[in-house]
């Protein structure tokens, strides 16, 4: 292997262990339970979910786990081993933006079931919460606490939790983040956190919310995906990725459509639009075709075929819609440079991720590049995931 700083996934027992220690010296005595659920990358469909498009993300080996206890006094007491900052309060006080901060994300959980009925009013946890998942690498952290979290709530209330009893799970984490954590994104991240399968991408309709296991082993095409967390710290809740979000919603309000998926001839839709919208517009529609192109390259097992679909999903979202950034075009760019067969940023933009589909004898030359070119221009020093296709939220 390269010098190039990996981050290993790490057992999901040792990781449970960490959560169950922080629980017993927090709370004193055994969890109920504990429940994890994994992050995801996105292989192809960015910014395309929130309008209706088609996604196909998988579930990465980086997992969040939550060891849970009910409490009967409708209070929520939360600690993470992230932040050392734990949160306290009733449960009857959540509401949006309050509690602030990664709390929102557990609390939401709990506001969302209550608010579907799912819950009662006196009922109460102690989380603790530790995580592999790295934070602000547009590798859906947040979902993997919800879902993790949810899952946790859903077998202690005696909820069903099978695929169709996961659909409502993915709901309220949803809600969670919306409307709790203030973050306007689709739904795309819960809904692989909740029913990923090894081996597999899911492509997921997010018009109708219909999915399709997609077969994803990149050994068998002599290929790694790589994923390159540039360290640039992503945000959605900044404000930028709401933007976008917005001018999406009014480009279909002007066009007279629900969604863009609705569109019947796209090159008249983008012509029909002023810039930056035209853009935004032009952005979504191809990447719902290159979306199509590569699930449908995947069916045939031509793995190595998909590269140039990564790179035109590449340029679109750094030209039209505009969330790239110097440090993922610098990994994008490196990474091709090396002898990559197709990358591109990946998540909300605005720094995180980036992935590289890589032929196997070539990944040490990829991430040595990749972290060469970042040095010479001052940019942080990254870091390299294994993307290996994951399995779904369960209990340890």
């Amino acid at each position: 292997m390269s010098a190039a700083q990996w981050v290993t996934p790490v057992d999901a027992a040792a990781v449970a262990g960490t959560a169950e220690a922080l629980f017993r010296s927090t709370f004193g005595g055994a969890a109920d339970g504990v429940w994890t659920a994994p992050g995801r990358v996105n292989l192809i469909g960015e910014h395309v979910d929130y309008a209706g498009g088609l996604v196909l993300p998988f579930a990465l080996p980086y997992v969040t786990v939550v060891a849970v206890r009910v409490r009967d006094d409708g209070s929520l007491h939360a600690v993470s081993t992230h932040t050392g900052e734990s949160w306290q309060g009733p449960l009857a006080d959540v509401a949006p933006g309050h509690p602030a901060g990664w709390a929102a994300y557990v609390a939401g959980v709990v506001w969302a079931l209550g608010r579907s009925g799912h819950l009662t009013a006196a009922t109460g946890f102690d989380v603790a919460v530790h995580s592999t998942v790295p934070v602000g690498s547009g590798l859906s952290s947040s979902a993997a606490l919800e879902c993790a979290f949810a899952l946790a709530v859903a077998d202690l209330a005696g909820l069903p939790t099978d695929d169709a009893g996961r659909r409502p799970l993915i709901t309220a984490s949803i809600l969670a983040e919306n409307e709790i954590a203030g973050a306007s994104t689709g739904g795309m991240d819960q809904t692989v956190a909740m029913l990923a399968r090894p081996g597999h991408a899911l492509l997921l309709d997010c018009r109708g919310g219909a999915t399709r296991h997609v077969p994803l082993d990149f050994g068998s095409a002599g290929a790694r995906l790589v994923v390159i967390d540039t360290n640039a710290t992503h945000r959605l809740v900044d404000g930028r990725y709401g933007n976008r979000r917005a001018t999406i919603e009014k480009a279909c309000a002007d066009l007279g459509v629900t969604t863009l998926r609705d569109v019947a001839d796209p090159d008249a839709a983008v012509a029909a639009l002023s810039s930056p919208a035209a853009q935004r517009v032009r952005h979504v529609l191809g990447e719902i075709r290159r979306v199509r192109e590569v699930a449908d390259l995947l069916d045939r097992g031509r793995i190595a075929d998909i590269g140039d679909a990564l790179n035109r999903s590449h340029a679109s979202l750094r030209d039209d819609y505009e969330v790239s950034s110097v440090e993922l075009d610098s990994a994008v760019d490196a990474a091709l440079e090396a002898g990559a067969w197709g990358a591109r940023m990946t998540g909300g933009g605005f720094g995180g991720s980036a992935i590289a589909l890589v032929p196997a004898d070539r990944v040490d030359a990829v991430v040595e590049n990749v972290a060469r070119q970042a040095d010479s221009t001052g940019l942080p020093v990254p870091q390299f995931l294994h993307a290996e296709p994951s399995g779904s939220a369960h209990r340890l």
